[in-house]
């Protein structure tokens, strides 16, 4: 099948080989991606037993930092390399992070030999879901233990891989151990085929990476019914509905407030005209000389990057936007959880499906099917404010209990190691 896989890869390049040179010559920032697909893996230094990690993107390169500063942490001795396929991943880890970082080539062989044989790896670490076939039937050939850690399997992944179940064999057989997320990621496995003895359960490596420094219970009391409600990365489509709640809720006679951050600020004069446009009265965020106090009208609009966290820490209920559209697949609903509030979300939640699971088998999170549920679903919460204490202690404690996956793997990742110098 490695014969087959690389005609057809070959086939394809020649094919499109046309419109490759094309885009080179009229699209100067394509052509410096391909020359850096080709090249700048060499800028490498030489490795001897390096531990290389890779990642795709800057989800992927966020996890790939708890695992590498614990890497760094426990073997001092040992190089860590990081590999990167997205742009935006591989500047957050130049930025960030004390390694080796550089561009994955393209799947060729003719590119992937001379880089493992460059980086002589002794264990290849893959994030979540990123399975490059000639990557890995060259770790297969050269006996490189390959893990994958905080792997993910989408449901949508499963029906795909089980209609390819010989391919999904093959792709994978180079793959030492799969670390899974979850219990329901590792059964879908263990049915296409996977060996039991190369499943674990380790968690989500994400977890690690929360840290909360909540407010005292003191100053978040809630006097007079004086809650806060926080809507949170919220899109296109959603403000509508979000601004029908909030007159709605503002006809009750107490002091409830609510906070919009859209997800991106440059619609914030958007977001205000639509708020405005319901008669309602808004402050924004960049008018406030204290960045969380000092507001009197009922709605904040936070017109800020960085400013969300701040108000999560006091509030009392959070909806996250980006759940409603499939294309947006959700956003960070861990944040709000972690800080002890009840989260509210749509179904789309393809970025954070296992977490949206977590969290409403939890009983912390409430999903909804539409942007209309948003205001029946506020209404009783804010009626029963003993419901929004018991919903936010476990979202919470959901959060907290996820927690440990980084160390789950590292032992995983010694035991490989191990058998790799004693083979």
């Amino acid at each position: 099948m490695d014969i087959a896989y690389n005609i057809i890869i070959a086939a394809a390049i020649l094919l499109t080989s046309p419109v490759w040179g094309v885009r080179m010559i009229v699209d100067p920032t394509f052509r410096s991606e391909i020359i850096e697909r080709f090249r700048q893996w060499k800028s490498v230094p030489r490795q001897t037993g390096c531990l290389w990690v890779h990642a795709s993107s800057v989800g992927e390169v966020r996890v790939a930092q708890l695992l590498i500063r614990a890497l760094q942490a426990k073997y001092p001795d040992r190089s860590v390399v990081l590999s990167t396929y997205a742009t935006t991943g591989y500047h957050l880890a130049r930025e960030e992070l004390n390694c080796p970082v550089f561009r994955l080539p393209l799947d060729l062989p003719l590119l992937i030999r001379p880089l493992i044989k460059r980086l002589n790896p002794d264990i290849l670490i893959l994030i979540e879901a990123e399975f490059w076939p000639n990557l890995l039937r060259s770790c297969l050939r050269n006996r490189i233990p390959v893990l994958l850690a905080s792997g993910r399997l989408s449901a949508r992944s499963f029906a795909r891989y089980q209609n390819l179940k010989p391919w999904f064999l093959w792709l994978t057989e180079a793959i030492s151990t799969f670390a899974m997320r979850s219990r329901t990621e590792a059964d879908w496995l263990l049915k296409l085929g996977i060996e039991v003895e190369r499943v674990e359960v380790t968690g989500n490596i994400k977890f690690d990476g929360l840290s909360a420094d909540p407010l005292t219970d003191g100053a978040k009391t809630i006097q007079n019914g004086d809650f806060t409600v926080v809507f949170g990365s919220t899109r296109p489509g959603e403000e509508q509905a979000i601004a029908k709640a909030i007159s709605q809720l503002s006809q009750n006679p107490l002091n409830y407030k609510f906070i919009i951050a859209p997800r991106h600020i440059e619609r914030s004069h958007e977001v205000e005209r639509i708020l405005k446009d319901a008669n309602l009265s808004v402050t924004l965020h960049s008018q406030l000389k204290d960045s969380a106090d000092g507001w009197t009208a009922p709605v904040l609009l936070v017109d800020a990057l960085g400013a969300l966290n701040e108000y999560y820490r006091r509030g009392h209920i959070a909806f996250v936007g980006g759940g409603f559209d499939p294309k947006h697949g959700g956003h960070n609903i861990l944040e709000p959880a972690l800080l002890g509030l009840p989260v509210i979300y749509g179904r789309h939640m393809r970025n954070f499906e296992e977490e949206a699971r977590l969290l409403a088998e939890s009983g912390g999170g409430i999903p909804i099917e539409r942007p209309e549920e948003l205001t029946p679903v506020l209404e009783n919460l804010l009626n029963h404010p003993e419901e929004i204490r018991r919903r936010g202690a476990l979202a919470a404690e959901m959060v907290e209990k996820q927690k440990g996956a980084v160390e789950r793997t590292l032992k995983i990742i010694e035991t490989l190691l191990y058998k790799g110098t004693s083979v």
